[in-house]
C-alpha cells in the first residue's frame, strides 16, 4: 500500500512560471548556473543554486549558501513572484519533447514508504551529495526539486490522468529548450480521494531519477521527527514531492563512456581483443556513425572510425539482472579486464555522457581530451524495475531520463 498525499503547493504566480522554472540544480556547474541567469531574477537558480548570488570564492557548500537559498525563497515569496495555494491539491505535470509526451501526478510521497522499501530504489547514494540537500532542505523548510517516480501500471490512475488533463491548464509554456511544460490542478475532493485510493493499491513505486533528493528528504524528515518527539505522522515533513509517471510514458536515454587512455594498448590491440573476448567487430567506417540498434550491442569510437560490437552470447547469460545490464557486461569484460578500470566512480581515465548531447559530441570530446567512445543501448524501464524489485542497485551511470523535470514550478513546505 502506497501513500501519496496532496499538498499546499508554493508555486510561481503565472506572470513568473516561465522564468522561474529550471532545471535541476545538478545537471549545471556554477558557471553554467551564473550564464543561464543573466536576465532573470526570479529564476529558481537562485535558491536552488544559491552560490551564483555569492562570491565565487566562497565554496558551495559553506553555510552562507543555504542561508542564501533561504533568503531568496522568502524574497520570492514577499514580493508575490511565489504564492501559496489556497488548499491542498495534486497536480498534473506534462512534458512534451520531440513530440513526446510524459505526463505525471504531482503528490508528496510518505517518508515511511522510502524506509520500508515500497519507494524502491536502484542506485547507490554519496555521502557528500545528500549532506549538501539535506542543508538546502532543512534551511529553506521546503522541498524544492521534486522526485522522478514511476509506477509499473494503473488503470485507474490512467483514467485520471486522461480526465483531468482536458481541462484548462494552470501552466502552460515553453521553455528555452523547446520543451513544452503544462500542469494542471485538482479542484475536485472525490477526485483527490480517487488518487490517493488509486496510488494504495499500488505494491511500490520506484525512483527513476533523483536518488539523493530522496534520500535527503527522507534524513530531513527522520531529524525532525527527532526533534519533534511527538509528532503524529500527518506532519509535512513525513512527505516529500515527487512527480509520479505511468512507467510506459518514460523514455531512457543512452549513457556513454568515454575513455582518456588504453592502457597502453594500440586501437588494433583492443579491438583484436575485444573481437577474442567481447564480441564481433564490424568497422563502420563507410557508414557514418554507429548507435546501438538493439541490447548487447556497443558503439566503439576510436581512431576516427566507428565500430559495431556485439557482445558474445556466454557473456551475456547471467542470472543476476543486474549483471545483464549491458553497462554491467560493458564494465566487467571491457572497462576492467581489458583497459583497468575498476572503479568508474572514482577513476579519472572514464568519464560519461548522457545520450541528449549526441554521438557528435562523443566524436569532439575524442578530438580534444578523449581517446575512444563508447555508445551505448538505452537500458530500458524493464530493466530498471527488474534489478530495484531485486533489491540490487545498478551499475554508475546506468540511466539517463529526458527531459529533465523542472524545479520551481512546485514548491513542498515543510
Amino acid at each position: 500500500m502506497i501513500t501519496v498525499k496532496p499538498f499546499f503547493a508554493l508555486r510561481p504566480h503565472g506572470d513568473f512560471v516561465e522564468e522561474c522554472a529550471a532545471l535541476p540544480y545538478d545537471v549545471m556547474s556554477s558557471e553554467e548556473a551564473r550564464t543561464e541567469v543573466e536576465g532573470k531574477p526570479y529564476s529558481f537558480l537562485h535558491i536552488d543554486k544559491a552560490e551564483i548570488d555569492l562570491d565565487s570564492n566562497v565554496n558551495i557548500y559553506d553555510e552562507q549558501v543555504y542561508a542564501k537559498a533561504s533568503s531568496n525563497l522568502k524574497e520570492f515569496e514577499d514580493k508575490g513572484v511565489y504564492i501559496n495555494d489556497s488548499k491542498k491539491r495534486y497536480y498534473f505535470y506534462r512534458q512534451i519533447m520531440d513530440g513526446r509526451a510524459q505526463t505525471g501526478i504531482v503528490g508528496c510521497a510518505s517518508i515511511d514508504d522510502y524506509l520500508e522499501n515500497r519507494i524502491k530504489k536502484h542506485e547507490f547514494t554519496r555521502a557528500d551529495k545528500e549532506i549538501d540537500r539535506i542543508k538546502h532542505v532543512d534551511t529553506c523548510s521546503a522541498h524544492t526539486g521534486p522526485i522522478f517516480l514511476t509506477y509499473k501500471d494503473s488503470a485507474t490512475l490512467d483514467e485520471i490522468i486522461a480526465k483531468q488533463t482536458e481541462k484548462t491548464p494552470m501552466y502552460d509554456f515553453t521553455s528555452d529548450d523547446g520543451i513544452r511544460h503544462t500542469v494542471w490542478a485538482t479542484d475536485d475532493k472525490s477526485v483527490d480521494e480517487a488518487i490517493e485510493k488509486g496510488f494504495s493499491s499500488l505494491d511500490a513505486l520506484y525512483i527513476a531519477d533523483g536518488h539523493h533528493r530522496a534520500a535527503s528528504a527522507v534524513k530531513v524528515g527522520v531529524k525532525r521527527r527527532q526533534e519533534n518527539p511527538d509528532y503524529n505522522g500527518n506532519e509535512e515533513f513525513n512527505f516529500f514531492l515527487s512527480v509520479i509517471f505511468p512507467s510506459k510514458s518514460l523514455k531512457i536515454l543512452d549513457y556513454n563512456r568515454l575513455i582518456k587512455d588504453m592502457n597502453g594498448l594500440t586501437p588494433d590491440e583492443f579491438l583484436s581483443i575485444i573481437s577474442k573476448r567481447v564480441g564481433t567487430v564490424e568497422q563502420f567506417e563507410d557508414l557514418g556513425q554507429y548507435r546501438p540498434e538493439g541490447p548487447h550491442t556497443v558503439g566503439i569510437y576510436v581512431n576516427k572510425k566507428w565500430y559495431k560490437v556485439k557482445f558474445y552470447e556466454e557473456i551475456c547469460s547471467a542470472d543476476s539482472p543486474v549483471d545483464r545490464l549491458d553497462c554491467a557486461i560493458l564494465q566487467k569484460n571491457v572497462l576492467s579486464a581489458i583497459l583497468g578500470i575498476e572503479d568508474p566512480r572514482s577513476d579519472r581515465r572514464i568519464d560519461f555522457a548522457g545520450g541528449i548531447r549526441g554521438l557528435e559530441y562523443l566524436e569532439e570530446r575524442c578530438n580534444q581530451d578523449m581517446v575512444m567512445a563508447i555508445a551505448m543501448y538505452p537500458t530500458s524501464l524493464d530493466e530498471l524495475i527488474s534489478v530495484a524489485d531485486s533489491g540490487a542497485v545498478m551499475p554508475p551511470k546506468s540511466t539517463w531520463f529526458e527531459p529533465k523535470l523542472r524545479s520551481g514550478i512546485l514548491i513542498h513546505k515543510i
